[in-house]
Formats: structure tokens, C-alpha cells, sequence
């Protein structure tokens, strides 16, 4: 017979969750740990970690994170606390706020971008301590 054991278990933010490659989320995702998202996800994702889109994954929502990897397509605002990296397969309709932002060459973004210490935190945020504008590269 086995014994749950909660001193052995994983601490909660180090927990990875999966929604796969043909796999379609209707409704809002939440976790203390990383969300990747390889399938489609319909609502808002939040995560107390990370979260990464990959180049086939589909969010129609936002994402509230602390760092996040996008190689697929977002509809929707992005607010990364720390770092956010949009690689060059990533395609963003919609608002991001992150305090460091890496762009790979070819990624699209089509929407409002600010940078920099006011863009992480959450509420009272000015545009004058961070970069404003629309981003749009090819």
C-alpha cells in the first residue's frame, strides 16, 4: 500500500502542464507553475511561472505570466512580469507589457508594446517609465 507522502512531492511552481498537439482547451487555464501549450487554448492563462506557445500552438485569449516563450500565434494581451521572448515563428494580435522583450527576427506583432520596470507590475503602471508604441516587423 502506498503512502502519500507530501514532503516528497514536487513543490507546486515546478510542475509542467501539457495541453498537446491536437489538443483544444475551451475555457481559462491557471497553474502556480509553466503552462505549454503545443494544442489551442480559448480563454486566459495564468501562470505563476512561465508559459510557452509553441509554433503550432493557438491561445484566442490573454496570458498573465511571470516569463513566456511564444513561437505560435496569440490573439490577445500578454503580460510577462520579468521576460518574454517572441521567437521568429510567433505571430501577437494584441497588447504586451513585459519588462524585457526579446524578438526574433520574423515574428510579428501587431498591437501596443511597452518595456521596461511599470510594464511588469500590475496596476498604477505609467507609460512614461517604460517604451510605447506599435511593433510590427517581418
Amino acid at each position: 500500500m502506498a503512502k502519500d507522502n507530501p514532503s516528497a512531492q514536487a513543490p507546486r511552481d515546478t510542475v509542467i502542464s501539457i495541453i498537446g498537439p491536437g489538443m483544444r482547451v475551451v475555457g481559462d487555464c491557471e497553474t502556480e507553475g509553466t503552462i505549454r501549450v503545443e494544442g489551442s487554448v480559448e480563454g486566459t492563462i495564468r501562470a505563476g511561472k512561465a508559459v510557452v506557445v509553441g509554433k503550432d500552438g493557438i491561445v484566442k485569449g490573454d496570458i498573465f505570466t511571470q516569463d513566456a516563450v511564444i513561437g505560435g500565434h496569440v490573439l490577445g494581451s500578454i503580460i510577462a512580469e520579468s521576460r518574454l521572448e517572441l521567437q521568429s515563428t510567433c505571430v501577437i494580435e494584441g497588447e504586451i507589457r513585459a519588462r524585457r522583450i526579446k524578438l526574433d527576427e520574423g515574428g510579428r506583432v501587431n498591437g501596443n508594446v511597452t518595456t521596461g520596470e511599470a510594464a511588469g507590475g500590475s496596476g498604477g503602471a505609467s507609460a512614461e517609465a517604460g517604451e510605447r508604441g506599435a511593433l510590427a516587423t517581418s
